[in-house]
C-alpha cells in the first residue's frame, strides 16, 4: 500500500488545518441527506467532530502497517456497533467524507485522490462491516452501578456489575455511556480490575472542566443508576512469555488500567520484579495510594514509588512522573507499560526514548475528555 498512504497522506496535508471545517461539512452533508442519522450521535456534536478526524488519521497512519490496520479497523467495526450502524450507512458516510475533504483543499485536489480516498474507504469500510459481523456479542452491556465512592473533589471510583457476562483483558479500555445524563455521548474509560468471577468492573474517573461525561459520573452518578458499555479494545496487554521486569507509569486516573494489570499479575507473577510509578499534582490526587501500599506490603515483588509536581511538602518524590522515572533505573531489559493524560504519556515516551529503552518494549495508554 505504499503509493497508496502517500496519496492519502498527501491530501490530508492539503485539509489538515481546516480539520473543524472539515468536520462540520462532513457531518452537514450527512444529517442534510439523510435526516435520520442525526438520532445516532450525541446532542453535542464538538468532541464528536474531533473523534472522527482521530480515527481518519489513525486509519491513515496504519495503512503501512497492515496488521495493525486490519486489527484497528476490526475492532472499530465491533465498537461502533454501539451506535446502530447499518451497512448502508458506510456508503453514505465515505461519500460525505471525500466530499468535505475535496471541498477544502483547493486547487491541489486532483482525481487521484479522490480515487485514493474511495479505494483506500473501501478497505476500511470492508474490514469495520467484517469486525462487526463477526461479533456475537451484544452492541453494549447494561450494567448496574453497584458501589459508588468520591475519593477527592474530582476523582471518583465506581464498580459496575454488567447484566451479561463481558469478557475483556486486563489493560484494556471500553465506551461507556450514562444514558441517564448524557445519553448518546460515549467515552473511553479502563477497568481498573483484571476479569473476576463475579463479573463487576470498577472505574476511576476524574471530572475534567467542560467533560460532560465525566461529570456526571463523578457528581450525579449513584449506585443503582444503569450505564451502558462498549466492546473492550487496546492492546496494552501482559505478555505472560516474558521473563523481563516490568515498570509501570501512571498519572492521575491512568492508574486505573496499571491496577488492572497489577491485579493479573498477583495471580500468577513468581519470578518478575515490579516498579510502579505513580504521579499526580497533590497528594490529594494519589487517591489510591492506600491500596498500593497495601498490594505492595502483600507482595515482595512489588514497589511503588510516587511522585507529586505541586505539592512541595509531599515527602515523597518531587517533580513530573516521568523526570522521577529517570532518576531511577537502569530500564533498558525492562517491559514499560505507560498510562495517563496526553502530555504526562508524551513526556513519558520522550524520556524513555532518551534513556535508549527500546520502543518495541514500551505499551501505552493516552487519554482526555476533550
Amino acid at each position: 500500500m505504499g503509493d497508496l498512504a502517500r496519496l492519502l497522506k498527501e491530501s490530508w496535508s492539503l485539509v489538515e488545518e481546516h480539520q473543524d471545517k472539515v468536520a462540520g461539512y462532513f457531518y452537514a452533508r450527512i444529517f442534510l441527506s439523510y435526516p435520520d442519522l442525526r438520532d445516532l450521535f450525541p446532542v453535542h456534536m464538538d468532541v464528536q467532530r474531533a473523534r472522527l478526524l482521530g480515527a481518519i488519521v489513525t486509519a491513515v497512519q496504519t495503512l503501512e502497517d497492515p496488521e495493525k490496520f486490519d486489527d484497528y479497523l476490526r475492532a472499530l467495526g465491533r465498537d461502533h456497533r454501539k451506535f446502530h450502524v447499518e451497512p448502508e450507512h458506510y456508503e453514505v458516510v465515505g461519500g460525505a467524507l471525500i466530499e468535505a475533504m475535496r471541498q477544502f483543499a483547493g486547487e491541489q485536489w486532483g482525481v487521484e485522490y479522490d480515487q485514493a480516498w474511495a479505494d483506500a474507504y473501501a478497505v476500511i469500510a470492508s474490514k469495520m462491516l467484517a469486525g462487526a459481523d463477526a461479533d456475537t456479542n451484544p452492541p453494549y452491556w447494561y450494567a448496574e452501578v453497584v458501589a459508588h465512592e468520591r475519593r477527592a473533589n474530582d476523582i471518583a471510583v465506581f464498580t459496575v456489575l454488567p447484566m451479561q457476562p463481558l469478557e475483556f483483558r486486563a489493560g484494556q479500555y471500553l465506551s461507556l455511556e450514562c444514558p441517564r445524563f448524557q445519553p448518546r455521548l460515549w467515552r473511553t474509560y479502563s477497568p481498573a480490575n483484571a476479569p473476576r468471577r463475579d463479573n463487576t468492573l470498577e472505574f476511576h474517573v476524574r471530572a475534567v472542566g467542560a467533560g460532560w461525561v465525566s461529570s456526571a459520573l463523578v457528581r450525579r452518578l449513584q449506585v443503582g443508576d444503569m450505564i451502558r458499555l462498549a466492546a473492550p479494545m487496546g492492546s496494552m496487554n501482559l505478555d505472560r512469555r516474558s521473563t523481563r521486569d516490568a515498570v509501570f507509569v501512571a498519572g492521575g486516573t491512568g492508574l486505573a488500567p496499571i491496577k488492572s494489570l497489577l491485579e493479573e499479575l498477583t495471580r500468577y507473577n513468581r519470578t518478575r520484579w515490579v516498579h510502579v510509578f505513580f504521579g499526580a499534582r497533590t497528594r490529594d490526587d494519589l487517591y489510591d495510594l492506600a491500596e498500593l501500599n497495601r498490594l505492595a506490603a502483600r507482595y515482595p515483588w512489588l514497589s511503588v514509588v510516587t511522585a507529586c509536581s505541586e505539592d512541595p511538602t509531599f515527602p515523597g518524590e518531587q517533580g513530573d512522573i516521568s523526570d522521577v522515572v529517570a532518576r531511577y533505573g537502569p530500564w533498558n531489559e525492562h517491559d514499560f507499560f505507560v498510562s495517563g493524560s496526553g502530555a504526562m504519556v508524551k513526556a513519558t515516551l520522550k524520556t524513555l526514548a532518551e534513556l535508549q529503552v527500546p520502543s518495541i518494549r514500551v505499551k501505552y495508554d493516552s487519554f482526555s475528555e476533550m
